[in-house]
C-alpha cells in the first residue's frame, strides 16, 4: 500500500521527535486516527475526555518538556473546542501545534455537516501561523513551517487538513514552479544579545543604584546561575512574576518570592523601596505593583522586541537571550560593598516565611487552606512539578509553596483559565514519567472538567515509572477567588446563587475512576494525608475540605479593599462573622513582625 498522507504526517512528527499527540477522534481526522493504528500508535495517540483537556495537556507538557506538545482534534465542535487552551499557549508564549480536521473539500462551502470556517476560528489564536493543507505535496512545508513558528515564536500554531485529503497517497514537492520544498527538522538559535553599547549603558544605570530589585519570569528559566552572579554584584533582592516561581529557588534569604495579588508582602517592600529596576523574562501585566514611575531606574532584557518596554518606562531595553545578555553584562558590572540593602531585604524574607508559617498554623473550620500547601511545602520531593489552577488555592501556591531543588511549577499564567490544573499535570507526567507531579486544584476547576481526567490518569498511570499523580482538591464548596473579588473589589456581598458549588466527595469518585482517594476534614489530619500520597505507588486524590473564609486579600492590601471589604460585611455576606474573625486572627499574624 502506497504511503497516504495521515502516515507521512506522522512520520514527520517522529522526525520532529514528537512522542505523543494530545486528542480526541472524530470523523474530521479518520484518516489520520486510521494512520495511527498503522504506525502502530508512535507517536502514542493520548485520549483526553474532550478536546479543550487535549489543547492544555499539550501546553502543560510543552511547559515542562521545552519541546513543542501537539494536539489533535475533528472539524468543528472539536476544533472549537480547542480553543480555550491554544489562547492559553498564546497568552503564556508556549510552543504549540494543532492539527485539525476539516470537512472533505468536495462539501466545502456547501454547509455541510460540521462545517465551520477554520481560517476564520483560528486566526487570533494561531496568528502567528496558520495554514489548510489543500494538495499532498503542500504539507510537508506547512506542517515544518508549524513547528518552526511555534518554535521561535513561542506560539500555537495549527495546521487545518481535510478529511478526505488525509486519505489520498501522498507525492512529495516536486523541483518545479509553484511546488515549495522544505528543509529536516531542526531547532532554532536563540543566542541572540543586544550591542556593546547598549549593554554599557545597562551596566551604569545598574551601577548607579543604592537599592537594586530584580524582578524575573519565565523567560529567565535557563539563566538562573547569571541571575543570581547579577544579584551577588548589585546585592539586589529578587521578586518572581507567577510565571517565574520555579526559576529560582524560595531558600534563598534574598528571594521574595511571588509579587502582584497574589504576592508577598516582602516583594511589595521590594518595589516599593528600591531605586533601580531590572526586569528579566518577564512580560508581569501590573503596574500597580511595580516601583512608582518616577521612583525607580529600570533596564529591561527580553527575547521578543515587542513585549519589552510596555509595563514600566524602562530607561535601557536589552532585546535578546536572558542567558546570553547577562553573560555580557556581567564583565561590565563592579560588586557593590554597601550591603545594607541587600541586608534589608533578607531580614524581611525571613520574617515574611514565619508569618506564613503562623498564618498556616492558626484555627480554620473545618481546615486552613494556607496549611495545605504549608505542610506540601516541608515534605515534596525536590524534584516534584507541581501544577495550579486558577482560584483562591492559587494565592495559596503562590505564596505558601517553597521551590527548591529542581523543583517546576506553572499554571495558566495570563489567560487565568479554571480548569488547566488536571490536565497540566498530565501532560507534565507524559514530559517527565519518572517524576512525582501534584496538582493544586479549587473544587469549581474540579466539577468544572477535573474530574473527567481522572479517567484519562487512570488510564495512562501505567506508562509512567513514578505513578505519583497527586491531585489536590480545596474542598470549600464556594466559587472562592470570584466572592471575595465581589467582597475586596466591588463592595458586594457573596451571592450564593452564583457562588456556592454542589457538594459532593471527590475522594469517592476517585476511587470509582481506580485512584486512591482520601479524605481529610481537620488541620491536624493534613500533614499525614500529604505522607500517605506521596508514599504511594499509584495516583491519589486528596480531598480536603477547608474554610472559604480564610482571605486570600494581599499583604498589602489597599484602603479600598479593605473599605470594599467593609460594605461587602455591612451589606449582609452570609458569611461576615467568620470572615471577620479570620481576618482579624491572619492580621494579627503579619502585625507580629
Amino acid at each position: 500500500m502506497s504511503e497516504q498522507v495521515g502516515d507521512y504526517l506522522l512520520r514527520r512528527l517522529r522526525e520532529w521527535g514528537v512522542e505523543q499527540v494530545f486528542g480526541y477522534p472524530g470523523d474530521g481526522i479518520n484518516g489520520l486516527i486510521a494512520a495511527f493504528g498503522r504506525a502502530d500508535n508512535t507517536p502514542r495517540f493520548v485520549q483526553s475526555r474532550h478536546e479543550e483537556m487535549s489543547a492544555f495537556q499539550a501546553v502543560g507538557y510543552a511547559k515542562f518538556s521545552g519541546r513543542v506538545g501537539v494536539c489533535a482534534a475533528t472539524s468543528g465542535p472539536g476544533a472549537i473546542h480547542l480553543l480555550n487552551g491554544l489562547y492559553d499557549a498564546k497568552l503564556d508564549h508556549v510552543p504549540v501545534v494543532a492539527i485539525v480536521g476539516q470537512t472533505a473539500r468536495s462539501a466545502m462551502g456547501g454547509n455541510y455537516q460540521r462545517e465551520v470556517d477554520l481560517q476564520a476560528l483560528f486566526k487570533d489564536v494561531a496568528s502567528e501561523y496558520l495554514v489548510e493543507v489543500n494538495v499532498a505535496d503542500q504539507l510537508p512545508n506547512a506542517l515544518d513551517r508549524a513547528f518552526r513558528t511555534a518554535l521561535a515564536r513561542r506560539a500555537p500554531t495549527a495546521v487545518i487538513i481535510p478529511a478526505d485529503l488525509q486519505e489520498e497517497p501522498y507525492e512529495p514537492p516536486a523541483h518545479a514552479f509553484k511546488e515549495v520544498p522544505s528543509s529536516p527538522p531542526s531547532a532554532p538559535l536563540t543566542t541572540s544579545v543586544p550591542v556593546r553599547s547598549e549593554l554599557e549603558r545597562a551596566a551604569a544605570v545598574l551601577d548607579a543604584g543604592t537599592k537594586v530589585a530584580m524582578l524575573i519570569g519565565q523567560g529567565a528559566r535557563g539563566a538562573a546561575d547569571e541571575v543570581l552572579e547579577i544579584a551577588e554584584l548589585t546585592g539586589a533582592g529578587i521578586a518572581k512574576a507567577l510565571l517565574g516561581k520555579d526559576v529560582l529557588s524560595d531558600e534563598l534569604p534574598f528571594v521574595t518570592g511571588s509579587i502582584g495579588l497574589l504576592g508577598t508582602r516582602p516583594s511589595y517592600e521590594l518595589m516599593r523601596d528600591c531605586d533601580t529596576l531590572l526586569i528579566v523574562g518577564s512580560n508581569f501585566p501590573y503596574s500597580q505593583f511595580l516601583p512608582e514611575y518616577d521612583q525607580a531606574r529600570a533596564v529591561q532584557i527580553d527575547l521578543d522586541g515587542a513585549l519589552i518596554g510596555m509595563r514600566y518606562p524602562t530607561e535601557v531595553n536589552l532585546v535578546g537571550d536572558a542567558k546570553a545578555t547577562l553573560r555580557q553584562l556581567i564583565p561590565l558590572l563592579h560588586r557593590k560593598d554597601d550591603r545594607s540593602w541587600r541586608e534589608t531585604v533578607e531580614a524581611n524574607v525571613a520574617q515574611w516565611w514565619q508569618t506564613v508559617e503562623n498564618q498556616s498554623m492558626l484555627d480554620a473550620e473545618p481546615a486552613n487552606p494556607m496549611r495545605i500547601v504549608w505542610e506540601l511545602s516541608q515534605r515534596i520531593p525536590d524534584d516534584a512539578i507541581v501544577t495550579a489552577d486558577s482560584g483562591s488555592s492559587t494565592t495559596w501556591y503562590a505564596r505558601c509553596l517553597r521551590m527548591r531543588g529542581t523543583m517546576r511549577g506553572s499554571l495558566s499564567g495570563t489567560l487565568a483559565s479554571m480548569g488547566a490544573g488536571v490536565p497540566y499535570a498530565i501532560g507534565a507526567k507524559f514530559a517527565h514519567p519518572g517524576r512525582p507531579v501534584i496538582a493544586i486544584v479549587g473544587d469549581g476547576a474540579m466539577q468544572m472538567n477535573g474530574l473527567n481526567e481522572l479517567l484519562t490518569i487512570q488510564r495512562y498511570q501505567d506508562l509512567w515509572p513514578d505513578q505519583r499523580l497527586i491531585v489536590c482538591v480545596f474542598h470549600n464548596n464556594d466559587l472562592n477567588m470570584v466572592t471575595w473579588e465581589l467582597r475586596a473589589m466591588g463592595g458586594a456581598p457573596k451571592f450564593e446563587e452564583s457562588q456556592t458549588l454542589p457538594d459532593v466527595s471527590y475522594a469517592d469518585i476517585a476511587r470509582c475512576a481506580g485512584m486512591v482517594g482520601i479524605s481529610v476534614d481537620r488541620s491536624e489530619d493534613i500533614r499525614p494525608a500529604w505522607d500517605r500520597a506521596l508514599a504511594a505507588d499509584r495516583p491519589v486524590l486528596l480531598d480536603i475540605r477547608c474554610d472559604p473564609e480564610v482571605p486570600p486579600l494581599p499583604p498589602h492590601a489597599t484602603a479600598d479593599q479593605v473599605k470594599d471589604l467593609g460594605r461587602a460585611v455591612l451589606q449582609g455576606d452570609p458569611g461576615a462573622w467568620r470572615l471577620l474573625v479570620q481576618g482579624v486572627k491572619s492580621k494579627a499574624q503579619e502585625l507580629r513582625r
